[in-house]
């Protein structure tokens, strides 16, 4: 079952702005990338905007950004090429989306029941997030003996 996340949604959530900057979404990554590595949990999260210089995949945790369009835009066209859009659960606090999401066949959660389901709230009892060392990622990755 693959989560489709809002990702300044839950920004804006958790660190209370209407406008992420590039460390907020570093944070955010390092923060899931952390939360994945001890589930098999397959998750895309979606940044509006375009794509900085990076990695687009981090284990089981997708990285996609927007272009012109909205995140939201790009989650709806995800799930309409789903193969099975009941298996997808989006990961938002936006009433809007979270109506069109179900619309279109997907599960729906909150951020904060998410953020239950893998450890916590975000940031509870935890070290401040530090940024995401693609290349060390990328070369975990690479060893065949870090696959499962």
């Amino acid at each position: 079952m693959p989560y489709f996340l809002d990702g300044n949604n839950l920004i804006g959530r958790a660190r209370e702005t209407s406008r992420p900057t590039p460390e907020d979404r570093s944070a955010l990554i390092s923060e899931l990338c952390e939360r994945l590595r001890r589930t098999r949990a397959r998750v895309v999260v979606f940044f509006d905007g375009t794509a900085p210089a990076g990695a687009s995949a981090l284990g089981s945790l997708s990285i996609r950004f927007s272009g012109g369009a909205s995140a939201d835009e790009a989650i709806l066209r995800e799930i309409s090429r789903s193969p099975a859009p009941g298996e997808v659960v989006v990961v938002t606090a936006d009433r809007g989306l979270s109506r069109l999401a179900r619309d279109a066949g997907s599960r729906t959660l909150a951020p904060q029941e998410f953020w239950r389901r893998f450890g916590g709230s975000p940031g509870a009892g935890a070290e401040p997030a530090r940024p995401v060392d693609v290349e060390e990622w990328m070369r975990y990755f690479e060893d065949e003996s870090n696959r499962d």
